[in-house]
């Protein structure tokens, strides 16, 4: 059995001091040495993004997908820099693509889930990052975005066992009507027969569980409040089965500064899983 370390983190797009959050973020993920990434809030700009930059320090690889900037974002940086979310592995990427998410009712923002297969070389999992939408108000929206990610991992898990892993932003706390339909385990699944285990649940009781914090200077009246909101997700076995996953370890990082610098306005997730998957 091995470790399979995996990281969420929603990385701010190019807001407040991005430059030296940019090193900040890298140093942060460098001394995790983590074997597969998810990331939210990326920016793009031409042929480049930041994931391509991480993943060049790194030496992962990475696939990237392009989403909307949000009508509310914009006049607040260059126009001309795009957003998306990506992943990076340590392992190759293959079959990879971008579903578009629904906007139900609120504004056309363009949010997208980022999906890829880690391929270890002994087996294959499929790999999902979403940011959704992130109105205080917009459950409903929420709720129809969680059920078109709920039907991609239904899609692309491949035979056998081995579980989807479901990362992102989803701008919810665990007990709101959206992460509670995702998971289907508290009430009926947004798939029939599939349900999803939150890692957090595995973590050390009492450990520090803010994603989105007060003590982060980045986090500004009135939304200065601690929340979960960003998520590792697992799909589960069929009752019975056996899993090839367990869950070591959970953890929030990313939440200090690096040379007097915090690197975003969320913490990170670090889960490590056990597992036989890595040769």
């Amino acid at each position: 059995m091995v470790a399979v370390r995996i990281v969420t983190w929603n990385l701010w797009w190019r807001f407040g001091p991005w430059e030296e959050r940019q090193q900040a973020i890298i140093a942060t993920l460098r001394e995790l040495d983590p074997d597969v990434i998810a990331l939210q809030e990326v920016w793009s700009a031409g042929a480049t993004n930041l994931a391509a930059v991480i993943a060049e320090e790194l030496g992962l690889e990475h696939v990237f997908g392009p989403a909307g900037v949000p009508p509310y974002w914009q006049g607040h940086v260059d126009p001309t820099v795009g957003v998306g979310n990506a992943l990076l592995s340590r392992w190759p990427l293959v079959g990879s693509g971008v579903r578009r998410l629904p906007h139900g009712d609120g504004p056309p923002e363009g949010r997208v889930a980022v999906h890829a297969l880690v391929d270890t070389g002994a087996a294959r999992f499929p790999v999902i990052t979403t940011h959704l939408h992130a109105a205080p108000a917009g459950s409903a929206v929420r709720t129809a975005q969680v059920g078109e990610v709920a039907r991609l991992v239904a899609e692309i898990r491949p035979d056998g066992d081995f579980p989807t892993v479901v990362t992102g932003d989803f701008n919810a706390e665990p007990d709101s009507d959206e992460i509670r339909l995702f998971a289907g385990v508290r009430t009926a699944p947004a798939v029939p027969g599939q349900a999803m285990i939150d890692v957090w649940r595995h973590a050390a009781p009492g450990a520090p569980w803010a994603t989105w914090s007060a003590g982060n200077p980045y986090v500004r009246h009135p939304m200065d409040v601690d929340a979960r909101i960003d998520y590792i997700h697992l799909s589960m076995p069929p009752l019975g089965a056996p899993g090839p996953f367990g869950v070591r370890d959970v953890r929030v990082v990313g939440d200090r500064p690096v040379g007097g610098v915090w690197p975003s306005d969320h913490f990170a997730v670090v889960a490590d899983l056990i597992s036989p998957l890595a040769p």
